[in-house]
Formats: C-alpha cells, structure tokens, sequence
C-alpha cells in the first residue's frame, strides 16, 4: 500500500501531483534542488492550448487538460487562469498554407478555430497597428489562453499540505529489486518512499539515471521578455510573424519568439546571457505590432530551459521496470499539468489510466 510518496520537482508538475495525492490520502514530500516555480515553470510563455498537437492522442490530452484547468479555476477561484483565446496569422503564402493545414486539422477534431477578418481580430484587439494585420486569413483559436505558474502552483503546494523541502537535491535514488525504497539528498537527508514522481523537468534524465532508467531528453533554450507596465489594449495570445506576446499581469507584457532563443548564451563559468541586439529585435517588432509599446521598457529578460523527451511527447506514469518510480515530464506543462497530475497521482495510487497514459509510457523509448 502506497502511504509515503516523494514527488521530486516544486515547478506546475510537482505541484498538481502533490495536490492531488494529498487530496486522495496520501502523504506527500515535494523535493526541489531550488525553490518553487524557479526553473522553467518560472520562465515559461505558459501558453494554454492543444495548438497543431499531433498524434490524436497528445491533442485530446491536451484539451482534456485545457478543461481541467477551468474547472480547478472555478472551484478555487483561481485568477491565475486566462481563457483568453489566440490570435495567429502568418508572413507569406507558404506559412499561411501551414497555418491553413492546422486550422483543417484541429477543426476535423472538433476544436475550437475560425478564420477572422482584419476587422474582426481589431475589434478583439483594438490597440494592434492595423498595417501589421492581412485583409483575412487571421486564426481565431477562442479557447486558448495561459496561466500565472507561480500562482497557481501556490495555490496547489498551499492545498496539498505537503512536507516541502527546497534548495536539496537528489543525489541518490535507493532501489532494492523492483522497486525504490528510498531518496537521499544533498543535506544527508534520507527520504523513505513508497513510491517517487519524477517532476524534475529539465533534470528529469539525472533523476531517472539515478534510478537506473535512461531517459532520452532533448531540451532547448527559451527567452522570455518582460515590459514594464504599460497603458495598452493586449487581451489575448498573440502569434503575430515576428512576435509573440500575451499579458503578464500589472500591465505587463511577455514577449518572445523562437529566433531569440538562439541568442542565449552560456559563459565558462556558466553564466546565461542573452545577446541584446537581439531582445531588441523582438522589442521592435512589438512595438510596430502595438504603436503603444514605445512606452514601455524591458523589466526583465528570463531564459528556461524547456524539458523536451526525445520524441517531442510527453513522458507519463508509472515505468514498468519499476513500477512505484513514476514520470510527469513534458513539454507543454502549462497546459497538462492539472489533468496530467492526477492521472499520475491517481496510478501512484494504484488505479489504472492506460487508455490515457499508454501512448505516453517510458517504455516507448
């Protein structure tokens, strides 16, 4: 019988598995290396969606998911959650046939999308130049929004009542037969556990070695920047040519694109710096996007490390060569994690969540 469980991770992962253990009886010990919400859940765009999601099975965990998310923000009144929708156009015919393909797609599977006019999107989005805007050919993705990580996984670490332990790593991970008896940490620390959760994020592969399994990770780079708070109009996702931008709260904006991430950088000594030319680049383009933006200043650039398993899908459950050493690890943990926690807290606990969690097992690799 599972009563003691080490979940190892505090980022939107730890967090919803811990609650949801809790919630189903058991006693929970989160574990980080550093302090809640610190690493990726940290610096992350938080983008809820199930967006060009392929195969099948990683669309529909995903709006499963993306359901989740309302109902647990609807119980706790929980204002960390913005069902804001998603706008998304694109720069030239070719990425506008892509675009169109994903739109056939996620419609042929029941998902909310449709097509606006220039018209249309600036009466959702008022304060966007309507020179940056095509005549039509806008996607509307209503459902879609994002979250505020660290308020949320707040909330659920504050719900779950769970023993927490930060700044400690995981150093070793006791295995006696089939099953894990114990996690030792930095401090000397020994931690007896019926069962462990691999929340770990971009350290997930060390855990599991730890344990003796070989997970193969492929993670990248993301920059994120941060606005002062400025007086403009952003309701919504934004997936304009050269930048991408939601609200961060307190008139805030988030901004990113995919070509920044390549202007991270790590030093010897390993310091992360980002080059500046090319925040200014994404700032700039935000700014022909929204004329408001000129107002507004850089607060803050943030680069996590996003954990991406080698095939791009979601890492989940229980590993059969050691059944009570269980997975939540992904991309994307903004939007599964609520869903995705207790499933794997649920099969912790002894139930079985195959024809959720099949296509998504460790043993795939």
């Amino acid at each position: 019988m599972v009563q003691q469980v080490v979940v190892i991770g505090a980022g939107v992962y730890g967090a919803a598995v811990a609650s949801e253990l809790a919630r189903r009886g058991a006693g929970v010990t989160v574990v980080d290396s550093g302090a809640p919400a610190g690493g990726t859940s940290g610096a992350t765009f938080s983008w809820t969606n199930s967006n060009g999601k392929e195969p099948r099975p990683y669309h529909d965990l995903s709006v499963a998911a993306m359901e989740a998310h309302r109902k647990l923000a609807a119980a706790a009144g929980g204002d960390w959650y913005h069902e804001t929708g998603n706008l998304e156009w694109a720069a030239d015919e070719a990425e506008l046939e892509q675009l169109r393909r994903k739109v056939d797609s996620v419609t042929g599977y029941g998902y909310g999308a449709r097509w606006l006019t220039r018209g249309e999107a600036l009466r959702l989005e008022p304060d966007i130049d309507p020179d940056g805007l095509p005549a039509d050919g806008i996607a509307y993705f209503p459902d879609e929004g994002w979250i505020e990580p660290a308020r949320m996984i707040g909330y659920l670490l504050a719900a779950s009542g769970a023993e927490r332990v930060w700044n400690d790593a995981v150093t070793q991970i006791d295995v006696s037969g089939d099953r894990v008896r114990a996690v030792r940490l930095a401090s000397g620390r020994e931690l007896p556990a019926d069962a462990v959760v691999n929340c770990a994020g971009p350290e997930a592969a060390d855990i599991a070695a730890l344990a003796g399994l070989a997970l193969p990770m492929r993670n990248t780079r993301g920059v994120l920047i941060y606005t002062s708070p400025v007086a403009v109009a952003v309701g919504r996702v934004i997936h304009a040519p050269h930048v991408h931008l939601r609200p961060d709260g307190a008139g805030r904006l988030l901004l990113h694109t995919h070509e920044v991430d390549g202007a991270a950088h790590v030093s010897d000594s390993g310091e992360m710096s980002v080059d500046p030319a090319a925040v200014d680049e994404v700032v700039t383009a935000g700014r022909a996007l929204y004329p408001g933006l000129h107002a507004a200043s850089v607060e803050s650039v943030r680069v996590g490390v996003r954990p991406i398993p080698g095939d791009g899908l979601p890492v989940l459950g229980r590993a059969a060569r050691l059944p009570n050493f269980h997975f939540a690890v992904s991309h994307s943990g903004a939007t599964l994690s609520v869903h995705v926690g207790a499933l794997v807290a649920a099969e912790v606990l002894g139930e079985d969540h195959s024809a959720e969690l099949a296509a998504f097992r460790f043993e795939r690799f």
